[in-house]
């Protein structure tokens, strides 16, 4: 039987995504696994389909809507996704033709062995075709977050939250931003080489990047052709893929040699394999995590890098820790888990699978996790609280919590001790804050505290 085509594999994706609330990017590493001869450029092709579908669904829900004379929510939902594959590649992919996307649309439509479907198909598509320059949008005169909704393709109920907490103008560059193709952006592993040393290798496999604009050891790889995994770089373990805000935070804790420091929630390996470099090998990283399939990622991970100091823990952070650990610490980060609303370029498919009541469930999961974690801190010692969210009840009402229901522990301020490069991701309250509008990275949040 033939490999499947990418838009094929990102129909699947996508299926699965809106029936099961599988991750379209997990279902695709196991097609690509499964299906091992497929093209790279195929599998970017897919993987680039299905992230802009879930970049824009909203918007190209819309444009059906203005053409189909049912109700919209009679669409099957696996021949809605057969449009939205075809329209995705219509309006914003300029350099596929307009005939193939129609035409591999009507081919998918046929394979689910009904005529009508595929008559369906090609019958609508066309006539958006027909009327692709007349397709019109909601007013914002007349409803501004409906028009926010669907012009940025984003949920009612965040578009409401941001722009009533960050103001209109802001929510919407907000908003811009994250619709917009992530940068691919790796960590040097200075266990091994150097920024500069990295490029060269880079180089010499023809591969161009530049230095990141604020993580001193950040590198960011443009138009990269291939899986990264196949470079020579990556298998020598020169480096690790990694946002910059993410980089930024490894480095604002500040561990020293020889220190021993506590990730909670390490997950698979990002944080913890960058703070295990800058103790070295004189010292220690403990990752903490519930889940076991992260843990054994973690293992994996430093092992490629080198990194021989890093010690996985399985236990839920939601719960008393005191009893898994002897002695307490002087540095933990504690990596919270979150909304994500943060990252939504690198992973569009938030935007879908977020509710608003999550946000006041992880606020709850959030404050657990972080005084357990206060348990386990020594007099003296530093916790940077950390998520990669853009909301005030997962970050500086956590935090504010925190210092109410602890005594002993206080705020730093990050002015005291960020790096001149830093300084610029600090505000005005001390705290670390990165918006992918304002600085071109993830949106991320950080807090320091100290204990008495």
């Amino acid at each position: 039987m033939a490999d499947p085509t990418p838009r094929d594999l990102a129909l699947q994706a996508l299926n699965r995504f809106d029936k099961e609330g599988i991750i379209p990017h997990y279902h695709l590493e196991q097609a690509f696994d499964r299906y091992y001869a497929i093209p790279a450029k195929d599998r970017a092709l897919a993987v680039h389909i299905t992230s802009g579908v879930l970049r824009w669904r909203l918007r190209l829900d819309w444009i059906v809507r203005q053409h189909v004379k049912f109700p919209f929510h009679k669409i099957q939902l696996q021949i809605l996704n057969v449009l939205r594959i075809a329209l995705y590649q219509i309006f914003f992919m300029d350099r596929i033709p307009v005939s193939a996307a129609v035409n591999e649309a009507v081919n998918q439509a046929k394979s689910f062995g009904r005529p009508h479907i595929a008559r369906f198909v090609n019958g609508i598509l066309r006539e958006i075709l027909r009327k692709k320059d007349a397709v019109h949008l909601p007013r914002k005169e007349d409803d501004p977050i409906k028009y926010y909704s669907i012009v940025y393709s984003f949920p009612r109920w965040l578009v409401r939250k941001w722009l009533a907490e960050l103001g209109e103008g802001f929510a919407r560059d907000l908003m811009e931003a994250s619709n917009r193709l992530p940068e691919l952006i790796v960590r040097v592993n200075t266990l091994k080489t150097s920024r500069e040393a990295l490029m060269e290798e880079l180089a010499k496999e023809d591969i161009s990047c530049s230095p990141t604009k604020y993580s001193p050891v950040g590198v960011q790889i443009k138009d990269l052709k291939r899986p990264i995994t196949d470079l020579k770089a990556f298998q020598q373990g020169l480096f690790q893929v990694q946002g910059e805000a993410a980089q930024i935070c490894g480095l604002l804790l500040r561990p020293q040699k020889g220190e021993r420091v506590l990730e909670v929630c390490t997950g698979i390996g990002g944080k913890a394999s960058h703070l295990a470099e800058q103790v070295g090998p004189t010292g220690a990283v403990i990752g903490l995590d519930k889940k076991m399939g992260s843990l054994l990622r973690l293992t994996d991970t430093c092992k490629r890098l080198g990194v021989q100091w890093v010690y996985p823990v399985a236990a839920d952070a939601a719960t008393d820790m005191r009893a898994l650990f002897t002695v307490r610490f002087a540095r933990i980060l504690v990596d919270s888990p979150c909304s994500g609303l943060g990252v939504i370029s690198k992973h569009p498919d938030i935007k879908w699978r977020r509710q608003e009541g999550h946000i006041r469930e992880l606020g709850e999961l959030q404050g657990r996790i972080l005084s357990n974690s206060i348990s386990l801190l020594g007099r003296g010692g530093s916790l940077f609280y950390v998520t990669c969210t853009i909301s005030r009840e997962e970050n500086e009402d956590i935090v504010e919590g925190i210092l109410k229901a602890h005594g002993n522990i206080r705020l730093r301020n990050l002015k005291q001790i960020a790096p001149e490069w830093a300084m610029e991701l600090v505000d005005e309250n001390g705290f670390f804050r990165s918006f992918p509008n304002l600085h071109g990275l993830e949106g991320f949040f950080a807090a320091m505290l100290t204990a008495s």
